[in-house]
């Protein structure tokens, strides 16, 4: 049921940028947009993990540069019934983690050395079992899709609006175009609706993930109180450096949360922390 709502909000994003260039420039536009979607999802198949890799700056290690990791990792991998994936290192004093690739062949995780610092070995094979989880079903790709889609739905809404500032583009009567109705679609409605889509994939899967990572590791108390401990620095420390809106939705916890006003934080790509920890004891009664 989970996989079947993820592919119906694709569908639906899909089709708010079909809809946004259909109403900016008529049949011709939403072809346009559909090409756009196509050529974006191939792309972000294919090249989304290494660039986000080098972005943060992670360097794979091996067996030999981070045995303990490398082997809890592995034995993680072994429980999940997944193939060893790239173990990456970031060098960053806050604590945080995140997995990427395009399928459980190709795949990385990613910790930050400030949350091998912070976290004991159980509570870090928690979040190793969530990112685990994450490549598992393939969460990753998915994610950066529909970011990546929200993000040009959001550009082409900023065209159109900066159009209709200076009278640029199709006439109120021309009826392929929709006229000031699918202006006021193209630059209110669609960014909103494709932002709303955008969270709820997002927010889906981390619930997933924290259920899955709860049963990789042997105990869903580990991942609690890993969240709980990632979630205080992520409120009150700096951000993880070089963290951007796009990327935000990878993490563990999400590196932006004490940045801005509590307003934007409710509106965040992750659940809230403490719903997240609830969940996980609830799933720890039900095994014990």
């Amino acid at each position: 049921m989970n996989t079947l709502k993820t592919l119906i909000l694709m569908a639906l994003l899909t089709g708010i940028m079909v809809a946004v260039g259909g109403s900016f420039g008529g049949t011709s536009g939403a072809t346009v947009m559909l090409l756009i979607s196509l050529g974006m999802n191939l792309f972000s198949y294919w090249f989304s993990a290494p660039m986000v890799l080098r972005a943060y700056g992670a360097q794979e290690v091996t067996r030999e540069e981070a045995p303990e990791l490398y082997g809890m990792v592995e034995q993680l991998a072994a429980n999940a019934h997944l193939p060893m994936p790239k173990l990456c290192i970031i060098n960053s004093d806050v604590p945080n983690a995140f997995a990427t690739g395009r399928n459980p062949s190709h795949a990385a995780v990613a910790v930050t050395t400030g949350i091998m610092r912070v976290l004991d070995y159980n509570e870090l094979s928690g979040v190793l079992g969530h990112e685990l989880t994450h490549v598992k079903n393939r969460d990753i790709l998915i994610s950066t899709i529909a970011a990546a889609m929200a993000g040009v739905i959001s550009w082409i809404a900023n065209i159109a609006q900066w159009a209709a500032i200076f009278g640029v583009g199709r006439s109120d009567d021309d009826e392929e175009g929709g006229g000031l109705l699918g202006s006021l679609v193209t630059i209110i409605i669609a960014p909103i609706a494709a932002f709303l889509i955008q969270m709820a994939i997002s927010r889906s899967r981390e619930y997933a993930a924290d259920k899955g990572g709860g049963e990789v590791c042997g105990n869903p108390e580990y991942l609690a109180s890993a969240l709980a401990k990632i979630d205080y620095y992520a409120k009150h420390a700096q951000p993880l450096p070089d963290a951007t809106p796009a990327t935000a939705h990878m993490f563990i916890v999400n590196p932006l949360e004490g940045v801005g006003s509590t307003i934007m934080n409710l509106f965040s790509t992750h659940p809230a922390t403490e719903d997240r920890i609830a969940r996980l004891h609830a799933q720890a009664q039900a095994r014990r």
